[in-house]
């Protein structure tokens, strides 16, 4: 079988970082992370060095036929956000996505894929501090400020900056299995509790509001407590709301429900005691506010496609291996 082809397109004046993030996840040799080795091209659309916005030069190897046979093609951001797409790069874009390319934008790059019209009818984010004007010059896109990042299938966008690296982490994980993601979190130092499972949006953050302050501390009292039990009338009354009002409050600031984003908390609590001791699986799963370790199993396979044994048993094999290049 053929290396999966992995295309990030470059132009004059690109961030150093947001160009780094798919070199970073796809750029370097990661077979023995259990991924495949893929074939890594920067393309641009014009020839000669690209400059950087950072006072940095480099040297682009490949044109916008790169995309022609591409599985995987990545705009890391954007510029000119108003400017009509170059016709030879919104026709390189259009082809590569109606043979079924994985089209992905980070950052702004989710501007120049509403360009290609692409992203017509569908959803999408970007850096939230574009989100009125993206959705100023494209009416018609459903677009999610307060996500890290959005997967349509075929389409995929991230929010800005770091989120880059979550977005590509989700790729790696939906395409090739959770415990090849989690191993290249590791070996990138990713956090790992925002492993997310089959979850469409990973761990996002809250949103300001008018009650923020309350609702966030109520929030954070639970996180200080993971062991003891929450219900959701009792962190509502906390953070002075009715059911209701606390329910709407945190679907819109979070994106999903209280008992999944509990849950999610306490799967985060139990990685780290699995990293971090040498506790019994029923302490984990006590200490965690999962009660037994029948509990703690089946969140962890719901959620992270693994089981507590084999997750603790990996991240020691990580951390040797990690301690072993550290002492070489």
């Amino acid at each position: 079988m053929k290396n999966p082809i992995v295309a990030a397109v470059a132009f004059d004046g690109i961030s150093p970082f947001h160009l780094s993030v798919p070199c970073l996840v796809f750029g370097t040799d990661r077979t023995k992370l259990g991924l495949p080795r893929f074939d890594f091209r920067v393309c641009a659309m014009d020839e000669g060095p690209i400059h950087t916005d950072a006072g940095l030069s480099i040297v682009v190897p490949y044109g916008l036929s790169a995309l022609d046979d591409a599985d995987i093609v990545i705009i890391p951001s954007w510029k000119d956000l108003e400017d009509p797409l170059a016709a030879p790069f919104k026709d390189a874009l259009q082809r590569a996505h109606r043979r079924g390319a994985l089209i992905v934008g980070l950052c702004l790059g989710t501007f120049a894929i509403a360009g290609a019209g692409l992203l017509a009818g569908r959803k999408a984010t970007t850096h939230w501090a574009y989100t009125d004007r993206l959705q100023a010059l494209h009416p018609d896109l459903a677009i999610d400020a307060d996500v890290l990042y959005v997967d349509e299938g075929d389409i995929v966008t991230s929010a800005g900056v770091a989120a880059g690296l979550d977005c590509c982490l989700h790729i790696v994980r939906a395409r090739y299995g959770a415990e090849a993601a989690l191993r290249l979190a590791r070996h990138v130092v990713l956090s790992p509790h925002r492993q997310g499972g089959q979850a469409q949006f990973i761990e996002r953050p809250l949103a300001p509001t008018p009650n923020a302050d309350r609702f966030t501390r109520a929030l954070d009292q639970v996180r200080a407590a993971l062991g003891e039990p929450h219900s959701l009338d009792s962190v509502a009354d906390a953070a002075g709301m009715t059911r209701r009002t606390f329910t709407r409050r945190f679907q819109k600031s979070i994106g999903t429900s209280f008992g999944d984003w509990l849950a999610d908390q306490r799967v985060a609590l139990a990685q780290r005691l699995l990293e971090q001791t040498d506790k019994s699986m029923d302490i984990v799963a006590f200490e965690a506010g999962f009660g037994s370790a029948t509990s703690l199993r089946q969140h962890f396979a719901a959620r992270l496609r693994t089981s507590p044994v084999r997750y603790r048993r990996e991240f020691s094999k990580t951390a040797q291996n990690a301690g072993a290049l550290i002492g070489a």
